[in-house]
């Protein structure tokens, strides 16, 4: 019997675009793999990307006489899911519902889909440890930094809070193609679009921990799991929605009092795939019924067990379509989130 072995390498083509490349690679006989054959494409959002990074690697630790190409790409929720919409990619990564501008896209070009949750998020606003003076931040004070109208005029500390001092505040932050910016700006600004763009701006959150990390009159924001990988450089400010500052920690999310800024993360999956390429189940299979320990390897928020086995009825039952209707609802509980997201068990969902 044919003996092969899975090999596992990075490689960065640019600044805001990894790749993670898994092939499948024969030792014991002289045959290659099929020329024909293509890889299982994955990409989108920089907060999902760790949590497939960690499902690649168990998928590898088990599948090791398998012959599976899998490439993960990180370039931002809206430009994987443009990708997905043009049948680019066989899984999209997404920190936020497909929108309806992306439900279009898909429709043109024919793609079905399968919409899963995944993990639950916890978006972190963050500053440099040497920050000695904001304790925690007032979503009203958030807002006063971050909206569109705060461009060149909200750039000092005091301007934000009386008691904090008189120095330049250093804005760091996810570009537009990121999920996590358009989430934010729902949430804190009242609209997706509502944002001041006199920030250092990227879809690589590596980038943005740099940037807050080096200095200490920095604040940023982005998804919890980078938050706690490098929370030895940087502070996490709880954040006051009118009931009192809270943390964000995976107790907060799963209790819904981390408000407004817990949400749930998704993967979406192109549903001719899923029937048709047996690489693409066999991931999703591993990825989905494995779900809570690699979500919490990959340092994330997941899901509990039982939610995971409704994950799994959702994609062995090949529910097409997004449960939230191309809106982007912020101010439901994870609870709310997640019972509109398995709805679609019970009834046809939104197509």
């Amino acid at each position: 019997m044919a003996s092969h072995r899975l090999a596992f390498s990075f490689q960065k083509s640019m600044p805001t675009a990894f790749w993670v490349s898994l092939t499948a690679v024969q030792l014991l006989t002289g045959n290659a793999l099929a020329a024909d054959q293509q890889p299982v494409r994955i990409g989108g959002s920089s907060t999902v990307y760790p949590i497939l990074k960690e499902a690649i690697r168990s998928f590898q630790a088990v599948e090791r006489n398998s012959m599976i190409s899998i490439k993960l790409s990180e370039s931002g929720t809206s430009a994987g899911l443009r990708e997905f919409c043009k049948g680019k990619l066989s899984i999209a990564n997404a920190s936020r519902p497909i929108n309806s501008k992306e439900l279009k896209a898909c429709a043109d070009a024919g793609i079905t889909f399968i919409e899963l949750p995944i993990a639950f998020d916890a978006l972190t606003v963050v500053v440099n440890p040497k920050n000695t003076w904001a304790q925690q931040i007032t979503t009203t004070e958030l807002a006063k930094l971050w909206e569109k109208k705060a461009q060149g005029r909200i750039v000092r500390w005091k301007q934000v809070n009386n008691f904090w001092p008189d120095r330049a505040i250093n804005l760091c932050g996810p570009g537009k193609d990121s999920g996590t910016y358009d989430y934010f700006n729902k949430a804190i600004n009242g609209g997706e679009d509502n944002s001041r763009s006199d920030y250092m701006a990227s879809e690589d959150d590596q980038l943005i921990v740099q940037c807050v990390a080096k200095n200490p009159n920095a604040l940023g924001y982005f998804g919890y799991s980078h938050f706690k990988e490098n929370a030895a450089q940087l502070r996490a400010l709880p954040i006051n929605s009118g009931k009192g500052a809270i943390a964000p920690s995976l107790a907060t999310v799963q209790k819904s009092t981390y408000f407004p800024l817990s949400r749930p993360l998704f993967i979406y999956v192109n549903d001719r795939d899923s029937i048709e390429r047996s690489e693409v189940r066999a991931f999703l299979t591993h990825t989905v019924s494995n779900g809570l320990d690699i979500v919490e390897r990959a340092g994330s928020i997941p899901l509990s067990e039982s939610t995971y086995r409704l994950v799994e009825s959702k994609l062995y039952n090949h529910v097409l379509g997004t449960s939230f209707g191309g809106d982007l609802p912020v101010g439901l509980s994870i609870g709310e989130a997640l019972r509109r997201s398995f709805d679609a068990l019970k009834r046809p969902a939104y197509r």
